[in-house]
């Protein structure tokens, strides 16, 4: 079967550049969800084996993007009689090629699907790439490893902030013209296509363009970076600012709480100790990372000194997981999950003097990308995203249930403290 498609030359590489890694990172409107199903869809028909899969963080968000920009071109080309298309489960078949949607979760808040299922694709196009995790990201990696043909992963993505893992692992950044914002200049391992709305003029009407153009007054911020594609030094929404770094916790510091917010793989469990002192605190990571037993968290907390007359506050909705670490011996209770808590507890949290210290390179990554959801134009919602937020949600379960601070650790008897080795 023959088709034709006008594809914007920007996108050639998607079809000229051998690479395993194509990343599609650029202002909004310049066209990539088109070149992405355009590309998929030449695959498709082509005598080749070709095995895709059509992916974003969420299962159900697939079917109002990438998918339907994939039953755009089909309809385009006049061509679904000739293939099978199954709607109920996101499929297209062409002979033995087949396009199918898979999220990396079935819905919000659930775990990660299994994707071992998908170690005979080929192919496998990413939306809203920012959203997946990194640990995510390389169990979809290390699970493509067939022989029929080359594994190609395309990421479509709007410029993250600079701390994000897809800049970290395949960018360098140079100052731009704008202060606080960067260019990305790739690195060899992958092909980049970069892009915004000037470069796909024919395909938007006035009205959006004169939309994009006008955040540059309105929206400076949100212009530099989801119209003209440049990677912000600072996320948008960033919900905590001020906290600084020290070298270590102070000898004359209290330690008042231990703040833990339990997870499994692709979700880390995060672990901290919350100390205060001069009416500040200070927050000390002990432990992150997926695939933390339980077990693995108490003896972590047994390391601190004085940690049995420490109340640990942990994430409510692990009942199991609570009743567990006191049978290892931990003074443990669950969070606050009433309404309004989270965004309550954020209140506490930024009217609080906050110092982190430097061996906590977790708690302060999140720290740097914790920030507001926001919808398509860049307006916030009344929620965190869901990435970055472990720790903080550590933090946040510790010390809300402070309160006032003083007051509660007012008559606390400092102590000398020991420190154990830690392993993550």
């Amino acid at each position: 079967m023959e088709v034709i498609q006008n594809v914007n030359k920007i996108f050639a590489p998607l079809w000229t550049k051998d690479s395993r890694y194509y990343v599609l990172m650029g202002g909004r409107g310049a066209g990539r969800s088109t070149a992405g199903s355009q590309y998929v869809l030449s695959k498709l028909l082509e005598p080749d084996f070709f095995r895709c899969a059509l992916m974003r963080e969420v299962y159900s968000d697939i079917r109002h993007s990438s998918w339907q920009e994939l039953q755009d071109r089909i309809d385009e080309q006049e061509i679904r009689e000739a293939l099978k298309v199954t709607e109920n489960d996101m499929q297209v078949q062409y002979g033995d090629n087949s396009i199918k949607a898979h999220g990396f979760r079935a819905s919000t808040g659930s775990h990660t699907a299994k994707l071992k299922s998908l170690a005979s694709y080929n192919t496998v196009l990413i939306e809203e790439a920012e959203e997946v995790g990194e640990e995510e990201f390389r169990t979809l990696d290390d699970t493509l490893r067939t022989v029929k043909g080359d594994i190609r992963i395309v990421l479509l993505l709007n410029p993250p902030g600079k701390n994000h893992w897809i800049i970290n692992r395949w960018f360098d950044l140079e100052e731009s013209e704008v202060e606080g914002f960067y260019r990305p200049i790739p690195k060899d391992d992958i092909v980049y296509i970069g892009g915004t709305f000037r470069n796909n003029v024919a395909n938007l009407d006035q009205a959006t363009i004169e939309r994009y153009e006008a955040y540059k007054e309105l929206k400076p911020d949100y212009y530099h970076q989801m119209i003209a594609g440049l990677v912000p030094e600072e996320v948008r929404g960033k919900i905590y600012n001020g906290w600084k770094q020290i070298n270590s916790v102070p000898e004359e510091a209290r330690l008042v709480r231990f703040g833990i917010d339990f997870g499994w793989f692709p979700h880390p469990a995060a672990l901290v100790a919350i100390y205060y002192l001069d009416g500040g605190y200070i927050i000390d990571e002990l432990a992150y990372g997926t695939q933390l037993s339980n077990e693995f968290l108490a003896g972590e907390i047994k390391k601190v000194y004085d940690w049995k007359e420490t109340t640990a506050i942990a994430d409510s909705a692990e009942p199991k997981s609570i009743e567990e670490m006191k049978k290892y011996g931990i003074k443990i209770e669950g969070s606050d999950k009433g309404k309004d808590s989270v965004n309550y507890g954020i209140k506490v949290v930024s009217e609080k003097r906050i110092s982190v210290t430097k061996r906590s390179k977790k708690i302060w990554e999140e720290y740097e990308n914790y920030s507001w959801a926001e919808d398509k134009d860049g307006n916030p919602k009344d929620k965190p995203i869901e990435n970055y937020s472990h720790g903080m949600d550590a933090i946040r379960y510790a010390i809300t249930s402070l309160g006032g601070g003083e007051r509660q650790v007012s008559s606390y008897t400092p102590k000398l403290r020991e420190y154990g080795t830690r392993s993550l």
